[in-house]
């Protein structure tokens, strides 16, 4: 199991389109259902800074072959002003969670 945390924060002008770009990510995953996935993403408080959790079950990651991720890291780097940030984390316990 490989644990994948990304952080960052986008313009205030260009974190409603983030948040549509990570909606249709997740309307994607939901008509195919790809195996060894789990995801999360959050929009923080700030409005503008977003986080993302990916648990994936092997070596493949499925996001790579998504046409609705492809369209949403294909801009990440203007919308951003800090970030993205990409860490492996290992997962210590969890409750209910997108790793359960």
């Amino acid at each position: 199991m490989t644990v994948k945390v990304i952080r960052y924060k986008t313009s205030p002008e260009a974190a409603d389109e983030n948040e549509r770009l990570i909606r249709e990510v997740f309307a994607e995953l939901a008509a195919e259902k790809p195996e060894g996935l789990s995801y999360a993403s959050f929009r923080m408080d700030d409005g503008a800074s977003f986080l993302h959790v990916a648990v994936l079950d092997g070596d493949m990651n499925p996001l790579i072959a998504s046409p609705a991720f492809g369209r949403f890291q294909s801009g990440i780097q203007e919308r951003c002003v800090d970030g993205p940030d990409a860490d492996d984390a290992s997962l210590i316990a969890s409750y209910r969670s997108v790793a359960d």
